[in-house]
């Protein structure tokens, strides 16, 4: 038997496995992560606690139950029907329902207009590089909220509806908002709707195929006139089964104002707007400052090639200046739809707005910034999980 010992054998079993447990990187990780939940948990506790004790000091109180009672106030704009005598939970779904609307169409127009500003501003015309230059530089550097009050103060100085600007077929803008045609809503058109969603999965599967075709073979056709065809041919085929359906209502003066359509209002209008310009000044610096990223050798080998200019941009420049391009955009995104809460300063009813009167009129302060404060989380978790599977969609594997 051996009579050495050295300093580790004569350590008691129990230290010798927490010092096993402590060099091992991924059981420290372990350890030091539950330990930092622990301490959240603690923390929020002791917050909770620390409210409570509070609220009972100065007679208040805590809960939801003020959720189901009649809010006994109007809100001006809402995508589903309200009265007077709807509960607050019900005109927190409103103002959800609103945030919501500005942000998903002030993010698409935003894109679009983003992107388009972004090309522009690489433009070799100097005119048009400088112009758009200069209007980058002056939105990006002028607070979002004074916008907000110029284009609400523009629109509410525009003539009344008799003498309503047309900016398009049956497209009305006056100091009542904007006026556009709109389908009445029937039953009817459920088969148009699923065969506009069958033609965009069908789309998004035939993309696919070519794509690999494209990859195995060097050549495939091109995909928008089978895409036309089924976004637009299916739905069309499917109308034409029923009878033509859809019923467009145009927008027609009568009296003091229009009736038909669908109405935008003014404070819908300049939020959008203020919004969409501010946000997309944003978005053309990231969209240029990812089109330059892309290394020279790629444009001139792409011209070698013949490719004219938007096939360049669309199929050898953007896909590589994705991955530069969409982490940056997803802040914008994000910052477009916390920057919605603007609205409450020129009366557009989104979900501050509504969540202010409910605070004032109820005096539940607390429970109404915690259900903000929680939509807009959710709403801003939902958007960084869907942009960084499409960013990981979309990334170059190197092989």
């Amino acid at each position: 038997m051996s009579t050495f010992e050295t300093p580790n054998s004569r350590r008691p079993a129990s230290e010798a496995t927490r010092t096993a447990l402590w060099n091992d990187p991924v059981k420290r990780g372990i350890i030091l992560q539950c330990a930092l939940a622990i301490f959240v948990v603690f923390v929020i506790w002791a917050a909770h606690s620390n409210m409570l004790a509070n609220m009972k000091a100065r007679g208040l109180v805590f809960g939801w139950d003020y959720l189901g009672r009649s809010a006994n106030f109007a809100i001006g704009e809402s995508l589903i029907p309200f009265s007077a005598q709807d509960s607050y939970g019900r005109a927190l779904i409103v103002g959800i329902l609103n945030t919501l609307k500005i942000a998903v169409v002030g993010i698409f127009l935003t894109t679009l207009l983003g992107i388009s500003l972004g090309v522009m501003r690489l433009s070799t015309n100097p005119l048009l590089s400088r112009l758009v230059s200069g209007y980058i530089e002056i939105v990006r550097n002028t607070p979002l909220l004074l916008q907000l009050f110029l284009w609400y103060a523009i629109i509410n100085s525009l003539p009344g509806p008799r003498q309503a600007v047309l900016f398009g077929p049956g497209m009305y803008l006056s100091n009542r908002g904007m006026k556009v045609p709109w389908i009445e809503w029937s039953p009817a058109l459920w088969p148009m709707i699923w065969a506009f969603v069958a033609g965009v999965v069908g789309t998004v599967i035939l993309s696919r195929s070519l794509a690999r075709r494209r990859a195995a073979t060097g050549d495939a056709p091109a995909l928008w006139p089978f895409a036309l065809g089924l976004v637009l041919g299916l739905p069309f085929l499917a109308s034409a089964a029923q009878g033509f359906p859809a019923t467009f209502s145009v927008p027609a003066l009568q009296g003091f104002n229009f009736s038909g359509g669908i109405e935008l209002s003014p404070e819908f209008a300049a939020l959008l707007t203020g919004l969409v310009l501010y946000t997309a000044a944003f978005v053309a610096e990231i969209v240029r400052g990812g089109i330059q990223s892309v290394y020279k050798g790629q444009w001139e080998a792409a011209r070698s090639l013949g490719l004219s200019s938007g096939m360049l941009m669309r199929l050898v420049i953007l896909p590589q200046a994705l991955r530069v391009i969409i982490p940056p955009l997803t802040s914008q995104y994000l910052n477009l739809t916390k920057n919605s809460s603007l609205a409450v300063a020129i009366g557009y009813p989104d979900l501050v707005h509504i969540s202010n009167t409910t605070m004032n009129q109820t005096g539940r302060a607390v429970e109404a910034i915690l259900v903000f404060a929680s939509i807009y989380l959710t709403i801003s978790l939902l958007t960084s999980a869907f942009m960084n599977w499409y960013n990981a969609r979309v990334a170059i594997r190197e092989r």
